[in-house]
């Protein structure tokens, strides 16, 4: 027996909008105004100004957000890990159905439990000695081989590999990959930091993830990663979250870097730096070889133009003319001093007549240096050991086959006269 129309129970259809504001009539007008207080996560803050953040306790959690203007007057920066008292209203969501926390003032109540976790382990490995700055390494110049510590299907690992293969597609990269959020996730990190060690060949590593709430990059706090990245025997770059994003990997690793993908461009920086400097430095030598190439040639055509060089025999002229006055100087000299010794005593006279002797064989000797002198720089004692040098017309010495033309004469000097030729080839 069918049930009729007038015994089925009427039953009120709404529209998805109506419910949801019925819902949010309902909650804002019983609770009205709260207080909670929690432990803050995924903290974050748009352009826009205003914050969006959760609040959370062991069991449960709840999302919540401040206005712009309401930050203006909170006397401290929201962020990940500490615990707070939170006032407002409770408020439904109504675009995606879900409630939140519209908060007007807020006051820091303390640590939470993640964050002095965080601060108790920062402080035992700075007394150790694992921030200190003596201890980290430098990152090698000229990389050849890279390895990455993250999960091989998130983000992080593309950014990686899209900025490497960008800028230098040569580069090797060996992936060792590992579970970067969750339970077992840094023992997972700190097992694939020795791997690469183990492995070898490996010249930098990049350990990281991409960006998460406390809770996500909480492995990267982890006393256990923190040991590996100590005793790692290769440079670590720590890219962990973003800009604002701290962990303990970041103090323990030998450079911190922003993001993944800022990690890789510090390892392909460095690179690009090296063949500037190869370029700049070419660049110089390049001048510098040009400059003395030039300063050379100007000296040689400076030496082609000189005097000797376009009339040898004038050379040979000049000498004979200084050899003669020389010789003619000598004579006179030695008259003169002959003819004022002859008035002086007969006591004097023997020694007299032997210093002229030594004077004359002097200039003799003056004399038969500068004849040897001639003959070396005499360009024609070169032509009678079989040289030659050849004039174009105009009177210019030939120093090259291009300087002449098939058909153009040109004259010849030789030891014994000199001859006219007509260039054939």
């Amino acid at each position: 027996m069918t049930p009729s129309s007038q015994d089925t129970p009427r039953i009120r259809v709404f529209s998805v909008t109506e419910l949801t504001k019925q819902i949010r009539a309902l909650v804002e007008g019983h609770l009205g105004g709260v207080c909670v207080e929690g432990e803050l996560s995924n903290v974050r803050q748009p352009p826009s100004g205003h914050c969006y953040f959760t609040i959370k306790d062991e069991n449960a959690q709840i999302r919540a957000v401040i206005w712009r203007t309401d930050m203006r007057s909170l006397p401290f920066v929201p962020r990940d890990g500490i615990r707070v008292r939170a006032y407002g209203s409770l408020t439904v969501y109504e675009r995606d159905g879900s409630y939140q926390i519209v908060v007007k003032r807020m006051d820091e109540g303390g640590k939470g439990s993640l964050q002095a976790a965080f601060e108790a382990l920062k402080k035992k490995l700075g007394a150790e000695g694992l921030f200190e700055v003596e201890r980290k390494r430098k990152l090698p110049l000229l990389p050849r081989c890279i390895g990455v510590v993250t999960s091989p299907t998130g983000a992080a690992i593309r950014d990686i590999l899209n900025v490497l293969r960008r800028r230098f597609p040569n580069l090797h990269v060996v992936i060792s990959p590992a579970r970067v959020q969750g339970q077992g996730a840094a023992e997972e990190i700190a097992s694939a930091i020795d791997l690469l060690n183990k492995r070898g060949g490996i010249d930098v590593m990049i350990v990281g993830r991409g960006g998460g709430s406390l809770e996500d990059l909480w492995c990267f706090n982890e006393e256990v990663v923190a040991r590996a990245i100590a005793r790692s025997d290769i440079p670590i770059i720590s890219a962990v979250g973003h800009e604002t994003d701290f962990t303990i990997c970041d103090f323990v690793a030998d450079v911190r870097a922003p993001t993944p993908s800022a990690a890789a461009e510090i390892v392909v920086g460095r690179k690009d730096q090296f063949l500037d400097t190869l370029r700049n430095r070419s660049q110089v030598i390049t001048r510098l070889l040009k400059h003395a190439l030039l300063e050379a040639k100007s000296r040689f055509n400076a030496s082609a133009r000189s005097y000797v060089f376009r009339e040898p025999g004038n050379a040979a002229r000049v000498y004979r003319q200084r050899i003669a006055r020389l010789q003619t100087q000598s004579r006179n000299s030695l008259e003169r001093q002959f003819q004022n010794n002859q008035q002086r005593t007969d006591d004097l006279s023997g020694r007299m007549a032997q210093a002229l002797k030594m004077q004359f064989s002097t200039k003799a000797q003056q004399a038969r240096s500068l004849e040897r002198q001639l003959a070396a720089y005499n360009p024609l004692a070169v032509l009678k050991r079989g040289y030659s040098i050849t004039f174009k017309a105009d009177g210019h010495a030939i120093r090259s086959s291009g300087e002449v033309k098939p058909g153009e004469l040109v004259r010849t000097r030789i030891s014994e006269g000199e001859f006219t030729s007509k260039v054939t080839i």
